[in-house]
């Protein structure tokens, strides 16, 4: 049985796996699925957010992890998290999952990354800064639309009003990552193909950027842990 380290996304807390976790446990697997410090914070509190202190946190979650295999996966924003946390503790992890999430090169940051993709009007509509300009939040309407269209509408429904504001540091901070450290970790991408916040344009193009990662695809949106859990769930526990 393996250690599942699940890393949530932007404006999202552990919570958003909970029906993947429940998969996982019932199949004899131990996941950890924490918010990240800092989410939903006031503004010294997103101020003080860095990269790096989250990808410390994912590491000795893995470090501390009580059985192996460690898998570390991220979803959408998480991916920059366990990337990171990969070249700081290879030797915890022993595969990284990218759930439609952001596989980026050493050098770049996900705002560098933004300026490959094509226009993505009706996500960009979704997102306004917070007052003192240390990070996002979801102001506009229906959010569910662009992140969730393919799940249940209750459960969406309840996913929406859990969001919280997002800090702005670690979407502009380049990765660091050596071929030595990161570059030995395993890497499976999770494509998610009608996902409306990371099209799978942008997915694939990450996947030429970052290549060596073997490819799941997925008929889902960009919460595949409301629309395709059970999917999602059979391709995780292959991996232990």
């Amino acid at each position: 049985m393996a250690t599942f380290v699940l890393i949530h996304g932007s404006w999202h807390g552990g919570w958003c796996f909970d029906r993947l976790r429940g998969l996982l446990e019932s199949a004899g697997h131990h996941v950890i699925a924490p918010d990240l410090p800092g989410m939903g914070g006031d503004e010294a509190a997103l101020a003080a957010v860095t990269l790096a202190g989250w990808a410390e946190f994912a590491a000795d979650l893995c470090h501390s992890a009580p059985q192996r295999p460690v898998i570390l996966a991220g979803h959408s924003r998480g991916g920059l998290v366990i990337s990171q946390a990969a070249e700081l503790a290879p030797d915890a992890i022993d595969t990284l999952v990218y759930i439609c999430a952001m596989m980026l090169p050493d050098g770049m940051s996900r705002a560098d990354f933004k300026r490959l993709e094509e226009p993505n009007p009706a996500f960009d509509a979704l997102i306004s800064p917070t007052p003192g300009g240390h990070g996002t939040r979801i102001t506009g309407a229906d959010p569910g639309a662009v992140f969730a269209q393919l799940s249940p509408p209750e459960l969406v429904a309840q996913a929406m009003a859990r969001l919280v504001d997002e800090p702005h540091g670690p979407r502009s901070t380049p990765l660091r990552l050596t071929a030595e450290r990161f570059g030995r970790v395993p890497r499976v991408y999770v494509e998610c193909t009608d996902d409306r916040t990371i099209p799978l344009s942008s997915q694939r193009r990450m996947q030429a950027h970052v290549p060596g990662a073997r490819v799941e695809t997925l008929w889902a949106d960009h919460s595949p842990y409301l629309s395709r859990p059970e999917a999602l769930a059979a391709i995780l526990t292959a991996l232990a």
